[in-house]
């Protein structure tokens, strides 16, 4: 793509500024708010909102909303987005304002994490109960085992597992279950459960969405079920799960559709307010996968749990060529174990 020596100029023009140049650099790290940028960068707000603003205007970052927070992130555009990774990646590390402002920024993300972190210890034990009052749970389970089919395979990965109750109605037809949680409270739940449900091919253990403690290449299956919305950046956990994937292998994830709810961001740490089809295929084709199927599942109950469950299934683009290990299993072993 050739731009005309006039944009040019106006596009170095909007970088050509330390405290720009400073968010350009923040941002190539993830999204972030105002309220984020105002802190790192310990200016104020109007301030920030100019230079913002400039950069926007410049075409070189993009803004986008989630009910009453307003994030920002590099542009969605090769072209540009291209221009500022060359651009921010010719800064020093080293050099003592970024390192200040990279401090600041995990600063920031600890924060994040530590709210939802905190969120989900205090309500382990009740998390079934909680999830109950937004998730029609057994219209989606239902349609969780329609959609994997009755077909053996020879692993799953649960990320985020919470209660293990994906691990638990999986269990008939993996040889290999893994649940990854970072509550130590939440892994106590899962375990319990799983013991009572009598399910001995799985585990779980402690270790971040972000960089799960397995083995990459791996799974035939990958779920992550109601854990989207609390993270800071959705688009970097489903790159990380597909490459948890086997050639072919299936991801599956579970969330809310876009709503405006804002209690649950204040009350309960979502990070996000649901998310569209569009960015959940978006982060597929970047990811590798491709959107397979997508189901939807309307609100009922209360007035005040008016949220749309959606399921989206990805598969990976890898052909599966002869491997011996994911032919269907004994069906004295599983018995769920006929073919699809």
């Amino acid at each position: 793509m050739h731009v005309t020596l006039d944009t040019m100029v106006d596009t170095l023009k909007a970088a050509a500024e330390s405290s720009r140049l400073r968010i350009l650099v923040l941002l190539s790290r993830g999204d972030l708010t105002v309220s984020d940028l105002t802190e790192i960068l310990g200016q104020s707000q109007p301030r920030v909102s100019r230079h913002l603003k400039l950069l926007l205007d410049a075409g070189l970052i993009g803004r986008y909303q989630e009910g009453s927070w307003a994030f920002f992130r590099l542009s969605d555009t090769d072209a540009s987005r291209d221009f500022v990774q060359r651009l921010v990646s010719g800064v020093r590390e080293a050099d003592p304002q970024v390192v200040r402002d990279l401090e600041r920024l995990a600063a920031v993300k600890r924060k994040r994490q530590d709210r939802a972190a905190e969120y989900f210890s205090e309500n382990a034990a009740s998390w079934d109960r909680i999830r109950s009052l937004h998730v029609p749970d057994r219209a989606v389970e239902a349609a969780l085992l329609k959609l994997v089919g009755k077909r053996p395979f020879q692993s799953m990965l649960d990320l985020g597992t919470g209660t293990g109750r994906l691990l638990e109605i999986f269990a008939p037809l993996y040889r290999r279950g893994v649940g990854i949680d970072m509550s130590r409270e939440m892994l106590t739940v899962a375990r319990a459960n799983l013991d009572r449900a009598g399910v001995a091919n799985a585990q779980v253990r402690q270790g971040d969405i972000f960089s799960p403690p397995v083995e990459r290449n791996a799974f035939d299956l990958v779920t992550i079920h109601q854990v989207l919305h609390y993270l800071d950046d959705p688009a970097r956990a489903i790159g990380e799960a597909a490459r948890l994937l086997r050639p072919s292998g299936r991801l599956v994830i579970v969330d809310f559709a876009p709503h405006n709810l804002e209690f649950l961001r204040d009350q309960h740490a979502h990070m996000r307010l649901g998310f569209s089809d569009r960015q959940i295929a978006d982060w597929f084709e970047e990811a590798g996968l491709d959107l397979e199927d997508s189901q939807e599942f309307e609100p009922r109950g209360q007035a005040e749990a008016r949220l749309t469950v959606k399921l989206w299934l990805g598969r990976d683009r890898r052909l599966l060529i002869a491997d011996p290990s994911n032919d269907a299993l004994p069906a004295k072993t599983y018995p769920m174990g006929e073919t699809a």
